[in-house]
């Protein structure tokens, strides 16, 4: 049996990966974002008819599905195959602040029981944090014209100014939301 360490890849590997994608997707004027998925499978699925946003050639999107699809298979094979500890590491100063958020044992899995639960979903806090936090996310992604990856990641490097604003938008929110929401909303 091969062993694996459980360690992020180092930047100086990741990095240039990334990189070799974005210049294969360059080199075929393709550009990346997870969230042009949604309007592909919604197309897909005959929205067209209904909504003119949806009316597109969607076969022309299909490499990006099998992208999506290569990366849920990829961090399926990650989670079960190639992690040895199930917990995520953390700065002791972080799990401190979580805890005073009242996120019991962080670090010791991924998705905290104590804000992704059935029993947190029906209760006044899981539904601003996964009701609320979603439409959030959605309504700001069609306002923003794509998702932080797809801007993150194909619009800064296609150098495209709107991508750099909605970047520094995507921070501010993520700043606000973790420093002066997410306590109050913690505490309920």
């Amino acid at each position: 049996m091969i062993e694996f360490i459980s360690q992020p890849w180092p930047w100086y590997v990741g990095g240039p990966l990334i990189a070799l994608v974005m210049f294969g997707l360059l080199y075929f004027g393709k550009t990346f974002g997870v969230s042009a998925n949604l309007t592909t499978m919604c197309s897909m699925a005959g929205a067209g008819k209904v909504a003119d946003f949806f009316n597109f050639d969607w076969s022309k999107r299909i490499w990006n599905l099998v992208f999506i699809f290569g990366a849920l298979i990829g961090g399926f094979i990650a989670q079960q195959y190639l992690t040895i500890e199930p917990g995520v590491k953390l700065a002791e100063s972080t799990i401190i602040s979580l805890k005073q958020l009242g996120i019991d044992n962080p670090g010791a899995e991924y998705i905290p029981g104590s804000i992704f639960s059935w029993q947190t979903l029906f209760s006044l806090k899981g539904l601003i944090i996964l009701v609320g936090g979603g439409f959030l996310v959605g309504f700001g992604t069609r306002y923003a014209g794509g998702c932080t990856s797809g801007h993150a990641i194909s619009g800064i490097s296609e150098l495209q100014i709107p991508s750099v604003i909605a970047v520094i938008g995507f921070f501010i929110g993520g700043l606000t939301m973790t420093y002066l929401f997410l306590p109050v909303i913690m505490s309920l």
